[in-house]
């Protein structure tokens, strides 16, 4: 359908759809306790049937155009990939989300990734406020906010539980006036 290039190192966003289960499967066993120490994304995946269910709910999300899956391709093989989730272009707000297995960290790819998404969201969709939410603790995750030029806007205290711990959750966020003014 689409393969949009990320750079010389062959990496490509591509759409992420039910049909994708096997390798979604495969990508989350690879990294499931690395992709869910701050979020439970994926965690009820553990196998296809359960895979095929994410990915369908997701497909049914974007059909509602609510949210939206976008697998990160790396040498041909699915490595993780970006989102967006309260999605509501009437408003013009949505969340921008990532997740990646360890193999693929530190190559930018979910930065270069997220460029094009927010792009998309902003100059296609018309979307005003994009926030990223993140847990304190997830320092990569933070630091995509920062290289993306994001603004943090506060702090919700042990607002997330997660693996029977309460974290706090960093909200940031870049308006569209300052994504357009952004150094490319």
């Amino acid at each position: 359908m689409y393969a949009i290039g990320l750079g010389d190192d062959g990496a490509e966003l591509r759409p992420l759809e039910p049909w994708h289960a096997e390798e979604f499967l495969a990508h989350l066993d690879r990294g499931r306790e690395f992709i869910n120490q701050y979020v439970p994304f994926g965690s009820k995946a553990t196998d296809v049937v359960g895979a095929r269910q994410v990915l369908q709910r997701y497909a049914d999300w974007r059909a509602a155009d609510t949210a939206s899956l976008h697998g990160l391709w790396l040498e041909g093989r699915l490595v993780g990939g970006v989102l967006t989730l309260n999605f509501d272009a009437e408003n013009g707000t949505c969340e921008v989300g990532c997740w990646l297995e360890p193999a693929a960290t530190g190559r930018g790819l979910v930065t270069r990734a997220m460029r094009v998404l927010i792009d998309w969201a902003v100059e296609q969709r018309g979307i005003h406020r994009v926030e990223w939410v993140a847990a304190a603790g997830n320092v990569p995750s933070i630091d995509v906010a920062r290289r993306l030029g994001m603004t943090r806007d506060g702090v919700r205290r042990e607002a997330h539980l997660h693996h029977g711990v309460r974290h706090d959750v960093e909200v940031w966020s870049v308006l569209a006036p300052e994504w357009r003014a952004r150094d490319h």
